[in-house]
């Protein structure tokens, strides 16, 4: 079954309140997986980014591309505010979306310092 490509942004987060990534995909569920399992080799695998907190679709890929790149440009409270105004716990979406809960989310805050999203 092919599923429907979609330009989606989203915000990960390692924990409540911890590291962010912002990224883009036009498969977002697939890109989740791949997250979650390790598969991507850099920043979200060392830093264990595997929470998606936040996520909006855009019309077009390049859409999509240019507000990635506007939202790596905010400050990490604006970050914050953006994800709280509608998931104020921090809940990891894909779940909502069919996929199943993580097996080991890290509990509470992790240092912010390091966030380059």
């Amino acid at each position: 079954m092919d599923r429907e490509r979609v330009p989606c942004i989203y915000i990960m987060a390692s924990a409540t309140n911890g590291v962010l990534y912002v990224g883009v995909t036009s498969d977002l569920l697939a890109r989740i997986v791949q997250h979650r399992s390790g598969t991507l080799d850099g920043f979200t695998k060392r830093y264990g980014v595997k929470r998606l907190v936040w996520y909006e679709t855009a019309a077009t890929m390049e859409a999509a591309i240019a507000r990635e790149k506007q939202l790596k440009r905010w400050r990490r409270d604006w970050k914050r505010n953006l994800i709280e105004r509608d998931n104020p716990d921090w809940n990891d979406l894909p779940v909502g979306l069919g996929l199943p809960p993580l097996t080991s989310a890290p509990l509470g805050p992790v240092d912010p310092g390091t966030s380059p999203g």
